[in-house]
Formats: structure tokens, sequence, C-alpha cells
């Protein structure tokens, strides 16, 4: 990977993920990666003083280890030190009022998946980001494998040809035994509409559509639970329509016993095919419809494509996996905010990391297959 010089670090705040939270400490490994952000201010959780003192192990200042994510982002806007990016790693369910603040004070946003707990506060947020001008990511983290990558840009190159089917899979444990855990997440409400799309449903979504560059337009979705008088959700099955006219499936579940972690796709078109599995993240398989099968490894040189170059960062090989992954969403956003701060105007060019319209679409995508669930039939998607 090549690391680019982006003429200061950038200022990082964090909201969330503080003592017990293994989201919280992949963010703060991602920001410190490549080098590009200072962790200089922290609300991390909702307790006052467990927040302050989760800060301050951190090694942040006593005057920015703050009681509350209000008062931090309050506070901040009016030093001359301010920060530059606040992450936001809390609950689904305070991502929106967050956000909304966060930006309508001038900063620029990390957020992690979903973006939202429902579709109107999707919009709301892109609404808020479109006005404000501000620069967003959603941390899709599966996007920065180099893998995923170079499948991106082999689809985009027509070495797929015309895309046909798209399969998509997401199968986990994590809640395969009858007792629920303890958190948030099966708390009634906090999770939104369903706790598996929204927990995991929509990596596996966007993965889809990161790779194809194509948008589902309708669903039809089996929503509900594998065990028996179980009333959270945590299973999905679903047939997917794409806007070019491809097919897909969808297979999500966190309660598949002996599973670990089990994201996967596979991408048909009417040359060939490509298949990645996330528990083996360096081999990418292509097949071919008139020729062999072929092996992809993440190992950097010119037969790798540009997005997975940029994307890997050991020459030889060595295996890299989700933090590195993780670290490359943080990295580009570093750079994208550090032209905004050198350059004064917002770079309109696409980005490699998932933005707010990602964000939205994914939020689509759940309320589409609620829809259907309750419906028993297919229910279009409504476009970001």
């Amino acid at each position: 990977m090549t690391i680019s010089t982006i003429g200061r670090r950038i200022r990082l705040g964090l909201i969330g993920g503080g003592p017990g939270s293994i989201i919280g400490e992949t963010h703060r490994i991602a920001a410190r990666v490549d080098g590009h952000y200072d962790i200089v201010a922290g609300a991390l959780s909702s307790d006052p003083e467990r927040a302050r003192q989760a800060a301050l192990n951190l090694g942040i200042e006593h005057e920015r280890a703050y009681p509350s994510w209000q008062q931090m982002i309050e506070e901040e806007v009016a030093r001359p030190d301010r920060i530059d990016v606040v992450a936001v790693m809390t609950p689904n369910d305070s991502h929106h009022a967050i956000c909304m603040m966060a930006l309508d004070k001038g900063f620029h946003v990390i957020c992690d998946k979903p973006l939202a707990n429902d579709l109107a506060q999707a919009r709301e947020i892109a609404a808020r980001v479109e006005a404000t001008n501000a620069e967003f990511c959603v941390t899709y983290c599966y996007s920065g494998f180099p893998m995923v990558r170079q499948a991106r840009d082999m689809v985009r190159a027509g070495e797929l040809g015309e895309i046909r089917q798209v399969h998509l899979q997401y199968v986990q444990s994590y809640l395969a035994a009858h007792d629920l855990p303890a958190g948030w997440r099966t708390e009634s409400g906090r999770a939104g509409r369903s706790l598996v799309l929204m927990d995991i449903g929509t990596h596996a979504f966007h993965l889809g559509a990161y790779v194809t560059g194509l948008d589902v337009t309708r669903v039809c979705a089996d929503v509900g639970s594998a065990i028996p008088g179980r009333t959270i959700d945590d299973y999905v099955s679903a047939l997917l329509r794409y806007e070019n006219g491809a097919r897909g499936s969808l297979w999500v579940t966190n309660a598949a016993a002996g599973s670990e972690h089990g994201l996967s796709f596979r991408i048909h078109g009417d040359k060939g095919g490509l298949e990645w599995h996330q528990e083996e993240p360096n081999r990418l398989i292509h097949r071919r419809h008139d020729g062999f099968e072929q092996i992809i490894t993440r190992r950097l040189g010119p037969t790798m494509s540009e997005g997975a170059q940029r994307s890997t960062r050991i020459a030889i090989g060595h295996p890299e996996g989700y933090l590195e992954a993780f670290a490359n969403l943080y990295t580009e956003f570093a750079e994208r905010v550090a032209g905004r701060i050198s350059e004064g105007e917002r770079d309109d060019r696409p980005t490699l990391f998932p933005g707010v319209s990602d964000g939205v679409k994914g939020l689509a995508f759940v309320d589409a297959s609620v829809k259907s669930m309750a419906a028993g039939a297919w229910q279009d998607v409504e476009r970001a």
C-alpha cells in the first residue's frame, strides 16, 4: 500500500467503543495502523465516569476526556485545536442523534454500520451530509480487503462480462444457543427492525453491491428465527433482483451452530465467475467459462488490480486480514479529509471507502426485506 503524505495528522474524537466493546478497539487499531490520526478526545461510554476513565486510560488528556458525547462535540467546536473527525461506534439507536449534531457543528464523520436505526433516519443523515458538505464514511469494513477490491476491479474491467447471478452468505453461530447473550443488540428496538439484518445482513448486502456496482431493486425475504420460540430475528434468506436483471440470493444467520464467520460471495457473469470467502481473505477464485480455474492471491505486484495494490501493505504475501481492511477505510478517509483541510473544497471523485449513500441503501434493503416478510411477497427496494 502506498501511504501518502497528507500534510498533517488528523485529530480524531471517539464516541462510544469503551470498556468491553470489541468494535471500539477495532476502530482504534484501524486509526493507528498507518499513522494518520491522533486520538485526542473521547466520550467512550454512556456512563459519565466510565466515559472519562476509559478516555484517560487511552492517554487522552483530562480536559478532553468527556463525560458525554454532547459535551465533547460542544466543547471541541470552540477549541483552536479542535478535532477534525468524529468516529461513532455506539449502539444503533444513537447513531442518528450523534451524526446529526456532529455534522451541524462542522465535523467530518466516520460511523459504524448500520448508518441509523431505520431508513427515515438514514435519509435525514444523508441530507445533512449534503447540506453541510461534509466527508462521511460508513464502516462496511469488508470492502477494505484487497481481494474484494480485486474482484470489484475485475468486474468493472469486464472480465466476467454481463453480471447474471450474485449469491451472498454470512453464516455465524453467535446466537446459536437458546439463551441470548446480554447486551444492547438483544434489547427491544435498539438494534432496529431486525437484529440479523442490521447486525450482519447489511454487510453481506453491501458486499454484493460494492463488487458488482449494481443496486438491488426487488427482494423476496424470509426473516425470522431458526430457534423455536425466539422472537428476535436471527435468520434471513432472500431472493434478489438487481437493476440489470441479474438474479441473486442472500443467506444470513447468526444462529448456525458450528459456524465461525462465513461471509462469502459468488458472482457470475456470462464469461465466468468469482468466489471469495472472508475466512480465507487473501484468495480469490476466478473461473472462466472457457478456461481453467485461477486462484488469485494477495501478493503486491503488477498482476494485481489498482484497487488491490492500493489496499495491501506487504509485498511478499504475508497474510493480511480484518484489521488491515478496516484500516484501509480509515486511511482513505484521512486522505480525503486532509485534502479538504488543505484545499478547502470537496473532492467529488468516487471513493473506495463506503459513504453515506451506501448506508442509506443498506437501510432501504432492511426496510424492503421486513416488508416483504410481512406481506409474503416481493417488495421494491426504495432508491437511496
